[in-house]
């Protein structure tokens, strides 16, 4: 299943934006679930992962931790992704993808890319 990331847009320096993630028209077929970001010319770099199981695991890259949080709604077949505490660093293009984890590691199912959503961050 496809997971398409929305909710981007501008933002100054500081602020914050709520990312969302949907299966598009199906449910959450993962056992987890990673957020990714891309900046223009350079390589996709996982920034967050979290299970899909009910059992509360979440992992985040250090620099986010603190200023970035992962909830899922399993209710709704969503997932958010809180950015907060923003800066001209965090501009790129989230995605989110569907996965696995074991332990604190995060291996992205082999499924396509989903839609990708700006975040651009103004000094």
């Amino acid at each position: 299943v496809q997971l398409q990331a929305s909710g981007g847009g501008l933002v100054q320096t500081g602020g914050s934006l709520r990312l969302s993630c949907a299966a598009s028209g199906s449910t959450f077929s993962s056992t987890a679930l990673g957020w990714y970001r891309q900046v223009p010319g350079e390589q996709r770099e996982l920034i967050a992962s979290t299970s899909l199981t009910g059992t509360g695991s979440t992992n985040y890259k250090h620099f986010v931790e603190g200023r970035f949080t992962v909830s899922v709604d399993m209710a709704k077949n969503m997932a958010y992704l809180q950015m907060n505490n923003l800066t001209p660093e965090d501009t790129a293009v989230y995605y989110c993808k569907p996965g696995r984890l074991v332990g604190r590691y995060f291996y992205p199912s082999q499924t396509s890319w989903g839609q990708g959503t700006l975040v651009t961050v103004s000094s």
